[in-house]
């Protein structure tokens, strides 16, 4: 079972019926204890960094979420949920992200003819081998909704990347945690892939 974080997200609805489409069973919630019996757990997230943090720490989250990450269960940010396990962002100047992984998100800088949000598909490379990625092909299209991006601090957590304008970090895996910056529920039959990869991450020790 699938625990998928409820803190009022705007995507969680699409996640939900991607794991319903693979057959796996999803709850959304926000009690510790049903968050904590999962297999599983997603972060999902659209919207403002200061606010979703806002809402999680508001909810008691924070700390569940933490203890979930302790206790090894896999556990997947998606979009804004990738961004909110880093440090801070330069979207919301002063509020502290969740801090489980270091790394700071950051504008996607203005360019002559590129767009800011980065809106569709876009294709992704390997720096590292990563288990969300496992049987799909480097080059394979997602889809992306963003301003901000991810600059990690360590490389070796980076294992997936995008070029717009410039190098994004746009996927990683650090133990028992994974997230990408892109919408896999919303990346059609690569998405599906991506997402069930995850779901057939076993926690450590099992």
């Amino acid at each position: 079972m699938v625990a998928i974080i409820d803190y009022d997200a705007g995507n969680i609805k699409s996640v939900e019926k991607a794991l319903f489409s693979l057959s796996e069973d999803a709850v959304v919630t926000r009690e510790r204890d049903r968050i904590l019996m999962a297999d599983r757990i997603i972060l999902p997230g659209v919207g403002s960094f200061g606010e979703a943090m806002k809402r999680i720490r508001g909810y008691g989250l924070e700390e569940v979420i933490k203890e979930a990450v302790e206790e090894k269960i896999p556990f997947l940010g998606i979009c804004l949920g990738l961004q909110l396990l880093f440090e801070r962002s330069e979207e919301s100047e002063g509020i502290s992200g969740l801090g489980i992984l270091e790394g700071e998100i950051v504008k996607i800088p203005p360019k002559e003819g590129l767009k800011v949000p980065q809106i569709g598909w876009n294709s992704l490379n390997y720096p590292n081998k990563g288990k969300l990625f496992e049987g799909i092909p480097e080059n394979s299209y997602v889809y992306f909704v963003h301003s901000y991006y991810l600059r990690a601090k360590d490389d070796s957590i980076v294992m997936a990347t995008t070029e717009y304008g410039e190098q994004l970090h746009v996927s990683v895996q650090k133990d028992n945690v994974f997230a990408c910056q892109f919408h896999p529920e919303k990346s059609s039959d690569v998405g599906l892939h991506i997402l069930n990869n995850f779901i057939h991450i076993q926690k450590e020790g099992e």
